[in-house]
């Protein structure tokens, strides 16, 4: 019975990650929290239903109010999630809001080599990256609309 046993487990497929998401789930870039309402701050909150994944990444522009400074993340879910959230902090820093608003989950997938049933934890990543952008934006042209009147 055991050596029947042992040869079953032999054939059961075993999915594994890549290293880069063992890597970015192991040791998480940029875990944190930026304050909201620092008007250089931008802030993108996205959750997935299906998988119960929530995602909070928040961005702060330097001095030219274009230029992406700091990205932090703080993420719920599993593995490719955090991941995720981790990657795309990194490469957010030192980019122009144009060029993050152009990231594309395509983009962290292919560096973390996220299976098929895993793209929608890339997908929340390049969503709140939007959002974060967009909040910032939203933030800046209510601020200018003030000093207009």
């Amino acid at each position: 019975m055991l050596t029947l046993l042992k040869r079953s487990i032999q054939f059961i497929p075993r999915f594994s990650y890549h290293p880069n998401v063992i890597d970015h789930y192991e040791n998480p870039r940029n875990v944190g929290s930026l304050d909201k309402s620092n008007p250089k701050v931008g802030t993108g909150l996205v959750g997935a239903p299906a998988c119960g994944d929530v995602m909070k990444l928040q961005i702060q522009v330097g001095e030219d109010g274009k230029t992406i400074e700091q990205a932090v993340f703080k993420t719920f879910g599993c593995g490719s999630a955090i991941a995720s959230s981790s990657y795309a902090t990194e490469i957010l820093k030192g980019m122009t809001l144009e060029d993050a608003y152009n990231i594309k989950n395509s983009d962290i997938a292919s560096y973390l080599k996220l299976p098929p049933v895993k793209l929608h934890c890339s997908m929340l990543a390049e969503d709140a990256i939007k959002k974060a952008i967009e909040d910032l934006q939203s933030k800046n042209n209510q601020a200018t609309e003030k000093q207009e009147k």
